[in-house]
């Protein structure tokens, strides 16, 4: 038998969450699946303070409980992020399926994750206790693993307002749509006074969890074009070197020669 409450209000869902043992249910198209027994779920998708989008100082607020469809609907959303969700699947599953549902999943291979981790998103997470912000690469911990205690919930994901306009994103799969990714690629660059400023390249499918790699990133920090050109095959074999990936539908060596083939033509579409 299943058993479930729809609270009307933040508050309210996290009253239940703390008093019961209730899985959270945004559109359920991971959840449906799995088909539960004597499961009790909490419904929230009719929390209004989880289904804002908006800008607030240097943030877009995107709330946990807004489906795919909404994201790609708001004009505050940035076109990075509204080119990995437009990937997932089929207009039905974006049209339930929720940004903290991708999130809470764990896995991956979710298409907005690698987003958030090469964008240096933030997660605002509440229980009845309060509320905390984590970094998105703080959350995942590993494969299923999320620092989210059994009282809270995913209430808003945070993303920079500016700096993801020059940016690069593939998703490789078995065909060209309903594909869960074997392989993707978010890079995100980022220029001041002809110099790069930001530089992020996260892989997603790939691993246990998102894989960046900071210390290969801050090489190119502050250098020219010409420089960073200079630096260009010593970074990728630095990156092939970093990339220790696991097995999926396809062979790791496989996945590695792909994702060095998305680096560089990362590297390549911005003049590096």
């Amino acid at each position: 038998m299943v058993n479930g409450y729809m609270p009307a209000s933040l508050q309210e869902a996290l009253k239940i969450r703390a008093a019961q043992e209730v899985i959270p249910y945004g559109g359920g198209t991971d959840l449906m699946i799995r088909g539960e027994q004597d499961a009790s779920y909490l419904f929230l998708n009719q929390v209004p303070e989880m289904k804002k989008i908006y800008t607030e100082g240097t943030q877009f607020h995107i709330g946990g409980s807004c489906t795919f469809t909404e994201v790609l609907a708001s004009p505050l959303v940035p076109q990075l992020m509204k080119e990995a969700v437009s990937r997932i699947a089929a207009p039905a599953i974006r049209n339930a399926g929720t940004m903290a549902g991708n999130i809470g999943n764990g896995s991956a291979k979710a298409d907005s994750v690698l987003i958030e981790f090469a964008a240096d998103a933030k997660l605002r997470l509440a229980s009845v206790h309060g509320e905390r912000i984590v970094p998105i690469r703080e959350f995942y911990r590993g494969r299923k693993e999320l620092d989210l205690a059994k009282d809270e919930l995913i209430v808003e994901i945070l993303l920079p307002a500016s700096g993801l306009d020059d940016y690069y994103y593939q998703k490789v799969g078995g065909r060209q749509a309903l594909a869960i990714s074997r392989i993707s690629f978010a890079g995100v660059i980022r220029w001041e006074n002809g110099k790069i400023s930001s530089f992020a390249a996260a892989f997603g499918a790939v691993a246990d969890t998102v894989l960046r790699f900071s210390e290969l990133e801050q090489r190119l920090i502050g250098l020219t074009r010409e420089e960073a050109q200079a630096q260009r095959t010593a970074l990728v074999a630095a990156y092939a070197d970093q990339l220790h990936l696991t097995r999926g539908r396809v062979s790791a060596e496989y996945r590695k020669t792909v994702c060095l083939n998305l680096l560089q033509d990362f590297l390549t579409s911005k003049g590096i």
